[in-house]
């Protein structure tokens, strides 16, 4: 969330909304973004019903109660452009998602 929070001028210079979701509830994500001076970027809670959004994108992991670590880009139309998934324990690869979305961009031109 942190690289998404420091790109936030990549975004809006690429007409693009980047946002956080987890399964974490509203106060747990308030006190988790001021820890890290997260303000810009919207985060979301999928908490209740518990990960219906992550299921929605079946990426829910059931027996662990989380969704999987995934970067998923949307597009205008509100389909599902690309799915980025991550083992748990690695951060995103925000020059992953930054040159899609401007190779993405460029054919929209």
């Amino acid at each position: 969330m942190e690289s998404l929070e420091s790109n936030q001028n990549f975004f809006k210079e690429y007409n693009t909304v980047a946002v956080g979701l987890s399964v974490d509830s509203v106060p747990s994500k308030k006190a988790w973004a001021k820890s890290l001076n997260i303000s810009k970027t919207r985060l979301l809670s999928d908490f209740w019903p518990h990960g219906n959004v992550a299921k929605m994108f079946g990426i829910f992991r059931e027996k662990d109660g989380i969704s999987e670590r995934v970067n998923i880009i949307i597009n205008e139309e509100q389909k599902i452009e690309s799915i980025f998934l991550y083992e748990l324990s690695e951060l995103p690869d925000i020059n992953e998602i930054k040159s899609y979305i401007k190779t993405m961009k460029s054919f929209e031109e």
